[in-house]
């Protein structure tokens, strides 16, 4: 069967609800589709007993051990970190740590401030009013006036508490004259829409049982859906299609049961994820003219530093993301060895069993049997760790490509990942997880463990289908519309030139509504109908 729509949406997470909430709010047709479903808050084993058990499979940000239905499997043989992601209904958000960080106007200009990658085709300020809209429809929570950002990166909700876990961490930052500040997250300190106020449960990586987390299934879809938009789930799309013109016409997609379909379309938007997106257009053999797609993959590696303290910290209280941040350490100075820098986020440790077990710190001795017993009476609410978001440059040779030998459970060539991290970038986590111990040793930490590289951190995924003015070094332009397809757009991570030290969701969503706007104002593609 055929059906016809204006624009069809790959994906429903971030990027992809800002684009059909504005189109359909303009009065254009839009179908998206999701290879995942609804899920409900109801569905998240936060608020119960079993969530630290669950939180190792059902709710896993790895596909390949989570497994459900709607996940494609990922080939990471090759790779230095896995590729973290979640179908559903609001995409990765619904797993997130909800960490909210607008890039600086550094990471626009890395061309021109340190001579490598490239530079954005808009800065900062081009993007500031972008991200205080989706900033106030995401009901962010901060403290304005951080002195990092030139214009203090003002937020519509007054900040969480950082409790006694921030005022330990920044009395160390504080003793050595270190820049902090209270975290900004796409959670609110008080009813806020949709959304309930955040009560410091601690569990928001493994989905938000309380409602309070701010997911686009709970910001943008309810409004998307009243205005008009069309959100069809289990539908996992295959192949985009090309008229005899060359133009995008419209996408195949199967559905749970395995028949295909054909939507036709005047538009496609991809907002798929930067693995899932050149998945989609190397399947379809589209847009590849530069060879960059899939080119240049960026997931943003990650180091954790944690200290365990003499005196009760209630570590085990929220958000489980971000207490405070520090960039410190984030511009470029070229006597440490490296270019760029990193932000630090200060987490709270979590429940018993290890909020972050994953991280493999120790030897399996100190986690089994009478030694588990004793870690845990020694430990539990009494640690906190900083995590280190160090800057990845964009390599070539660093890419997503389609896998000869494994497929989804629909046929499709799975995506095989060649991810290595960089010298420049291990200098880099070196000197920040250096710099680590000393605030640890500074807010008084009995014992101090160091992770230079967590393998499941790669849930920033940028840079395969990257923006910029020349078609034959680039793959979209400024907007996201491609160069070789103009009626086909990318509105999600996978166009950034480089990745910043940030979480990137706050400037996803923020080049999305910049480029959806653009789609609008210009009708760039809907003329083809």
């Amino acid at each position: 069967m055929t059906d016809r729509t204006e624009v069809a949406i790959v994906g429903s997470g971030p990027s992809g609800a800002v684009a059909a909430l504005e189109l359909v709010s303009a009065g254009i047709g839009v179908t998206v589709l999701e290879q995942g479903d609804w899920v409900p808050a109801e569905a998240f084993d936060g608020a119960r007993p079993e969530w630290e058990l669950t939180q190792l499979k059902q709710w896993h940000p790895n596909p390949n051990i989570r497994g459900r239905p709607e996940d494609y499997p990922i080939d990471t043989a090759a790779s230095d970190v896995n590729p973290l992601m979640f179908a559903g209904v609001g995409g990765a958000a619904l797993i997130y740590g909800a960490h909210w960080m607008r890039f600086m106007p550094s990471d626009f200009r890395v061309r021109s401030l340190d001579g490598v990658a490239e530079d954005w085709p808009f800065g900062y300020d081009d993007l500031a009013p972008f991200y205080a809209y989706v900033e106030e429809a995401m009901g962010v929570s901060g403290e304005d006036g951080n002195p990092a950002y030139p214009d203090g990166a003002p937020t519509p909700l007054p900040a969480l508490p950082i409790g006694r876990v921030g005022r330990r961490a920044a009395a160390g930052m504080n003793r050595l004259g270190w820049h902090w500040w209270p975290g900004s997250n796409a959670i609110p300190s008080r009813p806020w829409r949709r959304l309930q106020p955040c009560v410091l449960r601690g569990t928001c990586g493994t989905g938000c049982s309380d409602g309070a987390k701010a997911t686009p299934d709970r910001t943008h879809w309810p409004d998307a859906l009243a205005r008009g938009a069309r959100l069809l789930t289990g539908a996992r799309v295959v192949r985009i299609e090309t008229d005899a013109q060359g133009r995008a016409s419209g996408v195949i997609w199967v559905d749970r049961q395995g028949a295909r379909h054909r939507l036709a379309a005047d538009v496609v938007i991809l907002c798929a994820n930067g693995v899932g997106t050149p998945r989609l257009l190397l399947a379809s053999g589209l847009a590849n003219r530069s060879g960059l797609v899939g080119r240049r993959l960026m997931m943003h590696p990650f180091a954790t530093v944690a200290g365990r303290f003499d005196d009760d910290l209630e570590s085990w209280v929220g958000p489980a993301g971000q207490i405070l941040t520090s960039c410190e350490f984030y511009e470029t100075d070229a006597s440490r060895g490296f270019l760029r820098g990193a932000k630090w986020n200060c987490m709270p440790a979590g429940g018993p069993q290890g909020f972050r077990a994953g991280y493999g710190n120790g030897p399996l001795t100190d986690a089994w049997g009478p030694a588990f017993h004793a870690r845990t009476r020694a430990s539990f609410g009494r640690s906190f760790e900083w995590g280190i978001i160090g800057e990845d440059l964009p390599d070539p040779d660093n890419r997503v490509r389609l896998a000869d030998d494994l497929t989804d459970s629909d046929g499709l060539p799975a995506p095989r990942i060649a991810y290595r991290v960089s010298d420049n970038t291990r200098r880099m986590l070196d000197f920040h997880v250096a710099r680590a111990r000393e605030a640890m040793q500074a807010a008084g930490a009995v014992e101090i463990a160091e992770t230079r590289l967590i393998r499941d951190c790669g849930w920033h995924l940028m840079g395969t289908a990257v923006m910029g003015a020349d078609p034959e070094t680039s793959v979209t332009d400024e907007y996201g519309r491609c160069h070789d397809v103009p009626n086909l757009h990318v509105m999600d991570g996978s166009t950034f030139p480089t990745s910043s030290g940030m979480n990137p969701t706050a400037t996803i969503m923020a080049v999305a509504a910049r480029s959806v706007l653009n789609l609008i104002d210009t009708r760039a593609g809907l003329e083809v109908a």
